[in-house]
């Protein structure tokens, strides 16, 4: 069987910007404490030895890849978490667990007949 893998090189794939931006541990982390709500750039720097600018830098690619949304009160720019910014990796998810566990259950059955 031969997969063939869609592209297209004219529009961004946010599914692959989600799932990039989920790779590193320090974006991960940030996604967990915006979980508990809208925070500021200082209050999310506390726990890692980096600089703001560093975290700014992390929290750039989590809003590119439409994760958080960053607002503007006075000169503070809370972020917070996307509404809804987990659903397209949670289809993309669903979907392959589905496939998969299909799969597995036509082998089993196979297996079980041998």
């Amino acid at each position: 069987m031969v997969f063939k893998m869609q592209t297209t090189s004219s529009a961004p794939d946010m599914l692959s910007a989600k799932f990039a931006a989920l790779a590193d541990p320090t974006r991960r982390a940030i996604l967990a404490r915006l979980a508990a709500g809208e925070t500021s750039v200082k209050a999310l720097a506390e726990p890692f030895a980096m600089s703001l600018p560093a975290v700014s830098k992390h929290l750039k690619v989590l809003e590119r890849a439409g994760l958080i949304e960053r607002g503007r009160t006075a000169q503070m720019r809370p972020a917070r978490i996307a509404p809804d910014a987990l659903n397209e990796v949670d289809d993309w998810l669903e979907t392959q667990r589905a496939m998969w566990s299909a799969r597995l259950d036509r082998l089993d059955d196979y297996l079980n007949t041998l």
